[in-house]
This record gives structure tokens, C-alpha cells and sequence, in this order.
């Protein structure tokens, strides 16, 4: 189902920080290339696992996740996404989809046809190196979730996991309401991000908001002690995410 469409000139993340200025041309270019927007409800499967060159989308508004299945339906999501996001760009390189993307909430996507890499790389590379940058940031989340799963104990990957996500949504808001940000995670979520059972992350959950390190209400996180909580996740850095390109 379409939306009203936003002219991406006019596009209000362009307006946000965390997103690099383009030139007029390259906005230009990237309009020409996008397919009418469409919404998708909550839980709609964006991507396929499996299905040959899906499309490329930028994910406008909303939160979605990528993740891979087994065939008894156990799952592990290998990161979320939120707006500004580009999504499909692992799997139309590779020629298919080893992992699916579902939307976390209802969505709203810019589509791209299938041949935009190609199309961006020829007619404008500096938004073909930025597609790369993209993939190279895509591929540290990655090693950051598998440093997680594979090394932190329950605490601290949760710790990890909240600490990111939050400072990703910060940077999506006015300063004025960073204290809190969307947090439209279930426990659900959580465990399947993590590899813990479910048990498991409700009980850490529920030890680390008893030591004043998160809230959790109502679909918002605030993390009153930031400090506590990174030494906690012992994450490299601050967990503020680069100014990234938004196509």
C-alpha cells in the first residue's frame, strides 16, 4: 500500500544530524531511482529468507530486524533497524537472501529497484563508496553482536544491546527528549537478539532495571546511570554511531 509521498529533497530525516548532507544532484539522483512509498504493518516479512535479489529499501519510518531461522523455527536476529537504515544490500550483492527482515513495528519504505547499486556506483561514486561504507558498518554490528553472544555474559550483552540501541534512537531525536527513547522491543525480541532463553532475560532484565541501570515503560527505554550501564557492557567507544550517509 502507498503513502503520501515525501519528495526526498524534502525528506525530515535529511534535516537530522546523524545524516550527512548530500549535493542537490546526488538527492536528485537518488529520487529518480526510488519507487513509490508503501507502508507495512508490524510483523510483515520485508525480505524473504531465501528469495532471489529482493528489493532494496530505505527504511523511512518505523523499526524492523534482520534474522536468520533454523528449520524448527528457532531464530537469532542479527540486528535491528531503524530509520535511515538501508536495507537488502547484503542480500542483492550476494545474488539471494541468507536472512529475512521483518518489520518490528508498522513501517514506512522508500523501494529501490534491483539495479540501484549498479545505477549509483555509475552515475554518482561517492554514494557507491558510501554504499560500501554502509556494508562495512553493517558488518561491524555484526562482530559487535557476535562478540555478545559469543564472549559477554547475560548482564553485559543485555547491557550492550540497550546501550546501542538507545544512543542509535537518541540520535534520531531533538535534544530536548533524549532522556528516553522508542523502545518497541519485546523480551521476546531480546532473546532471540542475544541467545538467551527467555527466562533467562527476564530475570537479567529485571536485575539490571533493580540496580537503576534502565526503565522500560510503555514502549520507551531511559537509562538513568548512563555511565553504570556502558561499564557494564564494556563496549569499545561511546556507542554513538557515526554520521552515516542516508540514501
Amino acid at each position: 500500500m502507498a503513502v503520501d509521498s515525501v519528495a526526498c529533497a524534502d525528506c525530515p530525516l535529511r534535516a537530522v544530524a546523524i545524516f550527512k548532507q548530500l549535493p542537490a544532484s546526488e538527492v536528485a539522483l537518488i529520487q529518480s531511482l526510488r519507487h513509490a512509498q508503501m507502508h507495512r504493518p508490524a510483523g510483515a516479512i520485508l525480505i524473504e529468507e531465501g528469495s532471489n535479489y529482493p528489493s532494496l529499501y530505505t527504511l523511512f519510518g518505523g523499526w524492523a530486524f534482520r534474522y536468520m531461522s533454523l528449520s524448527d523455527g528457532r531464530r537469532q536476529i542479527l540486528n535491528f533497524l531503524l530509520p535511515g537504515d538501508f536495507i537488502g544490500l547484503q542480500q542483492n550483492i550476494a545474488g539471494g537472501a541468507s536472512h529475512g527482515v521483518e518489520a518490528l513495528t508498522d513501517v514506512w519504505l522508500c523501494p529501490f529497484p534491483k539495479d540501484t547499486l549498479w545505477e549509483l556506483h555509475r552515475q554518482a561514486p561517492e554514494l557507491g563508496y558510501d554504499i560500501t561504507w554502509l556494508a562495512a558498518q553493517e558488518e561491524g554490528v555484526v562482530d559487535n553482536n557476535l562478540l555478545s553472544v559469543g564472549r559477554r555474559n547475560a548482564k553485559e550483552r543485555l547491557a550492550t544491546l540497550l546501550v546501542i540501541l538507545f544512543k542509535r534512537a537518541a540520535a534520531l531525536l531533538p535534544t530536548a527528549k533524549r532522556t528516553e527513547v522508542p523502545f518497541p522491543l519485546t523480551q521476546v525480541h531480546i532473546a532471540d537478539a542475544l541467545g538467551l532463553s527467555l527466562a533467562h532475560t527476564h530475570r537479567t532484565l529485571r536485575a539490571l532495571e533493580q540496580l537503576g541501570l534502565h526503565r522500560i515503560r510503555d514502549g520507551w527505554l531511559s537509562l538513568p546511570n548512563p555511565l553504570a550501564i556502558a561499564r557494564v557492557a564494556d563496549i569499545w567507544g561511546d556507542g554513538v554511531p557515526e554520521q552515516r550517509p542516508l540514501i
